[in-house]
C-alpha cells in the first residue's frame, strides 16, 4: 500500500504538534508520564505561579500545577504534585511563603506525625508566613511618620539656632561673645599685672618662702624632741593624777573622810561655830580683867560678870 504525501505530511504535523506541546509542558516542568500524587488547598490570595516549587524541610519535592480562583467563596485554590515516596499525615499543613527578597514565592509542607497518611486529591489545610518584605511594606508607613516627626524637629531645632545665632540683642549669642571676649581680655591684663607684681617682689617672696622653710623646720625639730622627753609620759601621770585628785574630791563630797565630814556635818560645823564664840569672848574677858585669870597680881577674886553686849 502506498502512502500518499498527503498522508505522510498530515502525519509530520500531528507528530509536531505532539513534540512542541511536549516540549512546551517539559520547559514547564511538567511530564506525561509524571507519576506524582496530586494535592489541593487554598490561600485567601495568590502568590504563586504554575511551576512554583513545593518543599518539605528545605528541599524540593514537587510543583505547584495549577491555579484557580473560586468567585463564590473568594479563595485561591491550589493544585501541587508531590512525588509518590513521599508519605506525609492529611493533616499536615501547606504553608506559602516567600523565598527570597526578590519577592519568589514557594509554598511548604509542614509534616504531621499522626498516621492518617494522606491520599491524592486530599485538601490539605493552609497558612500564609509573613515575609521580611511583607513586614516591610506594612511597617514602612510608620516609619515614614516617624521619620517626618524627626525631620520636623530637626528643622525646629536649626531654627532656633539661626535665630540665637542671629540675634543682637543684649540676650543674643554676639553679645553673649563679645562679653566674653571682654572678661578674657580684663583676665589676662590681670594675669599680666599678677606676673608683674610677682616680678617686682620676688625677692621678698624668696624670703617669706625662705621663712617659712626655716619655721617648718624649726617645728619639725621642736616635735622631735618633744617626742624625745617622753611627753607622753608626763601626760599620762599627770592624767591619773586627775583621776586620784577626782576620786579625793568625789569623796569629800559624798562626806567621807574627816575632810568630808568636816565640810558636810552641820552639826560639827555649829559646834566649831559656837567653840569659836566661846573662845572669843574668854579671849575678850582676859583683856578686860587679867586679874582674874593671873591670882599671883591680885589676890581678890574677881567675879564673872557676863556682859550684856
Amino acid at each position: 500500500m502506498q502512502i500518499t504525501k498527503e498522508v505522510k505530511l498530515g502525519a509530520l504535523v500531528l507528530a509536531g504538534i505532539i513534540l512542541f506541546i511536549f516540549g512546551f509542558n517539559y520547559l514547564k516542568g511538567e511530564s506525561f508520564f509524571d507519576s506524582n500524587n496530586i494535592y489541593h488547598t487554598q490561600f485567601d490570595y495568590n502568590a504563586l505561579t504554575t511551576s512554583s516549587l513545593v518543599m518539605v524541610k528545605g528541599n524540593p519535592v514537587g510543583k505547584v500545577k495549577a491555579i484557580t480562583y473560586d468567585y463564590k467563596t473568594g479563595k485561591t485554590k491550589v493544585s501541587f504534585s508531590v512525588n509518590k515516596e513521599l508519605k506525609f499525615s492529611k493533616n499536615s499543613l501547606v504553608r506559602l511563603f516567600e523565598t527570597s527578597l526578590m519577592g519568589g514565592n514557594a509554598i511548604a509542607v509542614i509534616l504531621a506525625d499522626d498516621g492518617q497518611i494522606a491520599k491524592s486529591g486530599d485538601v490539605l489545610k493552609s497558612e500564609v508566613e509573613v515575609g521580611l518584605v511583607s513586614n516591610l511594606s506594612k511597617n514602612f508607613s510608620g516609619i515614614s511618620t516617624e521619620l517626618n516627626s524627626t525631620l520636623k524637629s530637626t528643622d525646629t531645632l536649626l531654627t532656633s539656632l539661626n535665630m540665637i545665632v542671629n540675634d543682637d540683642s543684649d540676650k543674643g549669642l554676639k553679645q553673649t561673645i563679645k562679653e566674653l571676649n571682654v572678661t578674657l581680655k580684663s583676665f589676662k591684663n590681670t594675669s599680666n599685672s599678677v606676673n608683674g607684681l610677682v616680678a617686682k617682689n620676688d625677692r621678698s617672696i624668696t624670703t617669706i618662702l625662705e621663712n617659712f622653710k626655716n619655721t617648718s623646720n624649726d617645728l619639725a625639730s621642736l616635735s622631735a624632741e618633744l617626742k624625745k622627753s617622753n611627753v607622753g609620759n608626763t601626760v599620762e601621770t599627770l592624767n591619773k593624777t586627775l583621776s586620784k585628785l577626782n576620786n579625793v574630791l568625789s569623796k569629800i563630797e559624798k562626806g567621807e573622810g574627816s575632810i568630808g565630814k568636816m565640810l558636810n556635818d552641820d552639826a560639827l560645823y555649829n559646834n566649831i561655830e559656837g567653840a569659836t564664840k566661846e573662845m572669843e569672848a574668854l579671849l575678850k574677858d582676859i583683856k578686860l580683867h587679867p586679874k582674874r585669870y593671873f591670882r599671883i597680881l591680885s589676890k581678890k577674886e574677881i567675879p564673872y560678870n557676863q556682859e550684856e553686849n
